[in-house]
């Protein structure tokens, strides 16, 4: 557990006031979302049966929070959610999207393993988002487009927020950069990747960091963890701002363009998980019979809590904390719901 009190921290919002801005942000940003991205909202599950292979695997390592049903058999395991990550796909599909169109929801996870930290949570809060795009389309120009577009709707909502609470706002840079990890561990090999972030978004202010989960060159080793089943790793990325309040960068959204039938096999080889290739969504995947899509996740209370100015993510929404960070945020005038 790593928690960063800032020095003289103040909320300028009241609690109550705090949960009014919550609900406009968030229907603010949601419909900016669905009209600059062209996409509608979609009913989504909180829980998915394990042998479907559709919830997130995250890094490979972290535990879903599992349990059996009444009314189904007992071996039948369900799991809540991680991420939506490859139900979205799937979504598509079955409902009919066509070319270009999409769909976002409002997901709830819960992520029991996680590393509570000022912006780190066990429970989890985002858009999750998913567009039918062409095979041909599958490529950085793309995705960069893509990653405007939801900068663009980050800068509407900050702007209108700006506009309610004038002495409250966090202010944004006003472009986002991009660049790959490979490009930052040549630049800085002798930092760590979470260093390397630092660095970079200290410099840009708001930064697209590409290609996530591959070895890099020179440490052999991922700049970070993706499962290979649901992200390319050569057309994905995370896009991060620099949060002045704490003096550190804060990861807004985690997207990327969708694994092909030639990607996914070779990425579950790279990851030595090669039998989810017999799981159901991994069959209609390699029998091209999901569309070629790219989507992702934008934190609801990250944003939130970026936009407000907060010093920790528990002042934007309701979770369990451990005592002794409980009694650290208080002490620094940090109240966690």
């Amino acid at each position: 557990m790593t928690l960063i009190l800032p020095k003289d921290y103040r909320p300028t919002l009241t609690v109550r006031d705090t949960e009014a801005a919550i609900v406009f942000i968030r229907e603010t940003f949601q419909d900016k979302l669905a009209s600059i991205l062209g996409v509608q909202r979609m009913s989504a599950p909180m829980f998915v049966e394990q042998k479907t292979g559709l919830n997130d695997n995250l890094n490979g390592v972290e535990r879903p929070v599992a349990f059996d049903m009444k009314a189904m058999p007992k071996d039948d395991t369900i799991e809540v959610v991680h991420s939506l990550a490859k139900w979205k796909r799937l979504a598509l599909k079955k409902y009919g999207f066509g070319m270009h169109e999409g769909l976002y929801t409002n997901m709830n996870a819960i992520r029991r393993d996680e590393d509570l930290d000022n912006f780190h949570s066990i429970y989890v809060d985002q858009w999750d988002w998913e567009k039918v795009i062409r095979k041909e389309e599958r490529n950085t120009d793309t995705l960069e487009i893509t990653v405007n577009k939801i900068f663009r709707a980050i800068k509407e909502t900050e702007k209108l927020v700006s506009a309610r609470y004038p002495g409250s706002t966090y202010r944004l840079a006003d472009h986002v950069s991009f660049i790959t990890t490979q490009e930052l561990e040549d630049r800085w090999p002798e930092l760590s990747p979470d260093e390397r972030e630092n660095m970079i978004a200290k410099e840009e202010k708001a930064v697209f960091i590409m290609k996530i989960g591959d070895k890099l060159k020179r440490s052999g080793k991922p700049h970070d963890g993706r499962a290979p089943d649901y992200d390319d790793w050569q057309l994905n990325g995370d896009l991060i701002f620099w949060y002045e309040p704490l003096q550190s960068k804060i990861e807004i959204s985690s997207m990327g363009i969708r694994v092909s039938e030639e990607s996914l096999k070779e990425q579950l080889k790279k990851a030595h998980c090669e039998e989810r290739a017999k799981l159901p969504f991994h069959q209609m995947l390699l029998q091209g019979t999901l569309p070629y899509s790219i989507g992702g996740g934008i934190g609801q209370s990250r944003l939130c809590m970026l936009l407000l100015g907060k010093a920790h993510i528990g002042e934007v929404q309701a979770s369990i904390w451990p005592e002794d960070m409980v009694k650290k945020c208080e002490e620094d005038h940090i109240e966690l719901l």
